[in-house]
């Protein structure tokens, strides 16, 4: 297998819990470590009749990540049911948005080369409600599964990055980049383990210098930086062998087993149309006025790599 003959492009999906006290539609706690389906309530619980109210605090937090991405800020964002059956999903969709996001357009400098910078683009900023947590077989209930509907209605930002990316270690360091500013920012705390942070990767490969791209392949269940390195560099390795042994790369959703080190698969890959998007009829569009983006972007402190800028600045004025 020669990995010089092809190209991998590598696009991120990453969800961050923010560090709100409530959830995003109702005041359910968002404290991690309850006892299981203690925070709920018939909101979060998805029961007949109830309607969700957006916390202001999420938007706030929202537009500070955004805005420290460079993202653009549009005056209207709505609301969109997903729907899909799963069942940590009490009300068989998921409010997030779709069509018209939160933020779009923004961008995140990587290091690149021998002292360079490469800027990756931030396709989409957007809000949503997280589902809640599947326990398999654990202890003497072996072969049963339960849910914990703590974790439904917490809410996340969604940052999809364009797919910019082309190696493991650049994906790495996008990511710790990303994770370092919104950790910086008070927004998310950043944990991985606990499932604050987590990432999607989408990968397919493709023939150097080849303008068209190859199938993508989305890969789940990564739960630390080391995970994200390791199972992209195998799926990597992975597509190419497939490629060059003329097989066809499946559009499908993948797993990392961290055991075995391999990716394993988990289910063929919905498309955008089999969501059936539709605006949420429950709440109005976000109105954005200037005054209060512009007051959300006046908070924002020195972030980590303006801080590095900084000090090497003026490092470099005391050498000279």
């Amino acid at each position: 297998m020669d990995r010089t003959d092809f190209e991998a492009v590598i696009g991120l999906e990453v969800h961050a819990q923010l560090l709100t006290e409530t959830k995003i539609f109702c005041g359910c706690s968002t404290r991690f470590g309850e006892k299981p389906n203690r925070n709920t309530c018939p909101v979060c619980l998805g029961m007949p009749g109830v309607l969700p109210v957006i916390n202001r605090r999420v938007v706030e937090f929202a537009l500070m990540a955004a805005s420290a991405l460079h993202c653009e800020i549009p005056p209207r964002s709505v609301f969109a049911r997903k729907n899909y059956f799963y069942p940590d999903l009490p009300k068989g969709y998921q409010i997030s948005q779709y069509e018209r996001p939160l933020a779009s357009g923004g961008w995140l400098e990587v290091p690149h080369g021998a002292g360079g910078r490469k800027k990756i683009g931030i396709t989409r900023v957007h809000l949503e409600e997280d589902a809640g947590k599947l326990i398999h077989g654990e202890g003497p209930e072996d072969g049963f599964s339960f849910v914990d509907f703590n974790r439904t209605g917490v809410p996340l930002i969604e940052i999809v990055s364009e797919p910019d990316l082309r190696t493991p270690e650049e994906a790495g360091e996008y990511l710790r980049r990303l994770a370092a500013i919104l950790v910086y920012l008070g927004v998310c705390d950043g944990k991985m383990e606990e499932g604050s942070l987590r990432c999607e990767c989408n990968i397919s490969v493709r023939p150097v210098a080849s303008p068209k791209l190859g199938t993508k392949v989305e890969m789940k269940n990564l739960n630390s930086f080391r995970a994200v390195h390791k199972a992209i560099d195998y799926e990597i390795g992975r597509q190419i062998e497939v490629l060059e042994s003329k097989g066809k790369i499946v559009h499908e959703t993948r797993r990392w087993d961290e055991i075995q080190d391999v990716t394993a698969p988990m289910r063929t890959k919905e498309f955008e149309a089999d969501y059936r998007y539709f605006p949420e009829p429950d709440l109005v569009p976000l109105r954005m006025t200037d005054f209060f983006v512009n007051r959300m972007r006046s908070l924002l402190p020195e972030l980590p790599h303006q801080k590095a800028a900084s000090s090497a600045g003026c490092l470099g004025k005391l050498v000279h």
